[in-house]
């Protein structure tokens, strides 16, 4: 119909709407018209709204919060053969919640959001040549492989985000072991040659930052690792290369956090902060090749006693809408809202039936993607918050035990809650503006590459 370019029908104007489709005899169906009918209707009767809200304990606060947030910008040239290029700029941001507990929610004030963040926030920028843009004597890809290689280390954050990369894929919370990085395929790899001896089995040997290709002898980096060169070709780059960068980088930022309390005398004091993460916890596709060892460092740390807290919050897609709708639904049915101080355990099943809408199968939920499994909360009457929690080892959510410190979480977000946006939280919202680029383009991207972090 959308090809067609003309209108679905709606109510009270049915008549008229299919006087112009006459000539269409599907809309002489009765089924097509019942789902029609139906399409207008608010009715939810099978839409499922009894689920078995949990109360959770009020429990002690944790005291400092570290959240991390990324913005982009693609900028695109006015004449042929129209470059492209993609600015990038992430931060972290780390406040006292006592700090928090002196500023108005509500409302604000400017000068105490610029006091309480002038030594609180680092962030980091970057470019990205996207078409018709390259360093000397590389292709395209090649120049984005060593952008990223290069943009890990900024000088100004003393490459603490490569070293946290170096980190996690080498599993250096264990003294004990000294793994080679995860295996990955060649970048250098003929994709159109199905006989081509590069395979996805090469790895960096432990705590190496580049190697010759067993196979080619080329140049290969630990980023690499991660996989972005299998979103590009030799003369352009996919512009979703700069939005996994920033994705990657937010997760290196709030992990660069935990690895040098970790790493530290003050490795108890994780225990007391929480990391806060804007969207799920998950990396899609080939950048999941991280997310193993991810689970394994929090596995680890359970058995070290040493609990550390992080979420992953959502505020838009299918887990936020499914939320909305089972509260706007109760309250069609006229049934009690759901209780403040309640929570809603996501198990594999319920998302597969109830949200993705889809036969089960033998992978569950999020095996190959995700570093915490989702749950559903209603922190207070007017804010409720779709979050992703650890939980170690992957498995399905059986209980809040399940979930990695979730109690001391939910807590301390209800000390949190910003009344500006709905449902938002005040440590994601300064990290927001901290790493927004709405200003791009302009002079602001000198400064932002010049000045000291």
């Amino acid at each position: 119909l959308l090809q067609l370019n003309i209108e679905l029908p709606v109510k009270n104007s049915r008549r008229l709407s299919y006087s112009k489709l006459s000539h269409l005899d599907v809309l002489n169906s009765e089924l097509v018209n019942q789902l029609l009918e139906d399409f207008d209707s608010s009715d939810v009767s099978d839409f499922k709204i009894d689920l078995e809200w949990s109360n959770y304990n009020i429990s002690e606060k944790l005291e400092v919060v570290f959240a991390v947030d990324g913005s982009l910008q693609d900028i695109k040239g006015s004449t042929p053969p129209y470059k492209e290029l993609s600015f990038v700029k992430t931060a972290l941001l780390r406040l006292k919640l006592s700090d928090l507990d002196k500023i108005d929610k509500r409302d604000p004030h400017p000068l105490e959001l610029r006091q309480l963040m002038s030594d609180s926030a680092l962030y980091h920028a970057t470019v990205f040549p996207l078409k018709f843009v390259h360093l000397d004597n590389m292709s395209v890809s090649e120049s984005v492989r060593a952008v990223i290689f290069e943009s890990l280390q900024d000088k100004s954050l003393k490459a603490e985000p490569f070293k946290t990369l170096k980190w996690l894929a080498y599993k250096k919370w264990d003294n004990s072991l000294q793994p080679n990085s995860p295996k990955f395929q060649c970048p250098y790899v003929n994709k159109e040659d199905p006989n081509d001896p590069h395979k996805d089995d090469i790895s960096l040997p432990y705590d190496s930052d580049t190697m010759d290709c067993p196979y080619c002898k080329g140049k290969v980096y630990i980023s690499d690792m991660l996989g972005f060169h299998l979103e590009m070709d030799d003369e352009s780059v996919q512009g979703s290369v700069a939005s996994s960068y920033m994705i990657i980088h937010e997760v290196m930022l709030l992990f660069t956090g935990i690895r040098l309390l970790w790493d530290s005398e003050k490795r108890s004091f994780l225990s007391r902060c929480l990391f806060l993460k804007d969207g799920p916890l998950s990396l899609r596709s080939q950048y999941s090749k991280i997310v193993p060892n991810i689970r394994e460092f929090f596995e680890f740390a359970k058995k070290q006693n040493i609990i550390v807290h992080m979420i992953g919050q959502e505020k838009t897609g299918y887990f936020v809408e499914h939320f909305m709708e089972i509260d706007r639904s109760r309250k069609i049915k006229k049934l009690d809202p759901i209780p403040s101080d309640s929570y809603f355990i996501l198990k594999n099943d319920y998302i597969k039936h109830e949200i993705q809408r889809r036969p089960s199968d033998k992978n569950p939920y999020g095996l190959r993607t995700n570093y915490g499994n989702k749950i559903f909360v209603k922190l207070k009457d007017s804010h409720y918050a779709v979050l992703s929690i650890p939980v170690g080892d992957y498995k399905d959510t059986e209980s809040l035990a399940d979930l990695i410190g979730a109690e001391r979480i939910f807590s301390t977000l209800r000390e949190l809650l910003s009344y500006s946006h709905e449902n938002a939280i005040v440590p994601i919202q300064l990290a927001n503006g901290v790493a927004s680029l709405s200003t791009y383009p302009s002079a602001k991207v000198l400064q932002l590459f010049s000045e000291s972090f």
